[in-house]
């Protein structure tokens, strides 16, 4: 399988790209794309990292899965193409972003606005067959997406690591404390939003702080 990752990331994932994990997860993945319907386009697996470069990189968002609805998936966790519906958790992490910054509901989904301006929007999987949730779990995915976590905080400093929900929360242990900021709450998905886990983290204003206490550029949400 053909893959292509923007060459800011070369030095720190080369060594990965070669290991016997990482080659058997790209063999599987070749397989079911084509022997299946997978999201994202193959051409967007690796999106998170083509549009955040590494020496850009500020903040860091961690999802699970894909999205695994036809149009929705574009390699950047939580967003969407342009022109397609929010999911209730992107309409969630929105109206945070509207009560907390003070602004208008954001009419397009497509986050690379965000990747742009050095947000890793990094899920664990990067890939998903069509319908099945979670079906590219423990394929190897998990181990890379660790590693880039992992390699991310002992390269930088300053990194703010936005930590949604349980599984997200988990990425803790790889993160030192020391170096990086680390803001956690519940997940913006209904089940955990609707229990008061997610609305009035202020997350947004909260990594802006943050950003600008650093003499670095606040997010343009």
């Amino acid at each position: 399988m053909v893959f292509s990752v923007h060459e800011s990331w070369h030095k720190l994932l080369l060594d990965e790209f070669k290991k016997p994990y990482f080659e058997s997860l790209m063999a599987f993945v070749g397989r079911e794309y084509a022997q299946n319907t997978c999201y994202p386009k193959e051409n967007n697996i690796f999106s998170a990292f083509n549009h955040c470069h590494l020496e850009d990189t500020k903040v860091v968002i961690i999802g699970q899965d894909p999205y695994h609805g036809p149009n929705q998936a574009n390699g950047l966790c939580f967003s969407v193409n342009s022109g397609v519906a929010h999911p209730p958790s992107l309409v969630n992490i929105f109206k945070e972003i509207a009560s907390d910054l003070g602004t208008a509901y954001p009419e397009d989904g497509n986050l690379e606005r965000w990747a742009n301006q050095g947000v890793l929007l990094l899920n664990a999987t990067l890939t998903v067959r069509a319908n099945e949730a979670g079906s590219h779990q423990n394929k190897g995915w998990e181990l890379f997406t660790d590693t880039v976590i992992e390699k991310l905080s002992i390269e930088k400093e300053g990194l703010i690591f936005l930590l949604w929900g349980g599984f997200a929360k988990k990425k803790a242990k790889l993160i030192s404390t020391k170096k990086h900021y680390i803001l956690t709450s519940g997940h913006p998905s209904p089940l955990s939003a609707n229990r008061g886990y997610w609305f009035g983290n202020k997350h947004f204003s909260k990594t802006n702080k943050i950003l600008m206490e650093n003499g670095r550029q606040a997010i343009k949400w």
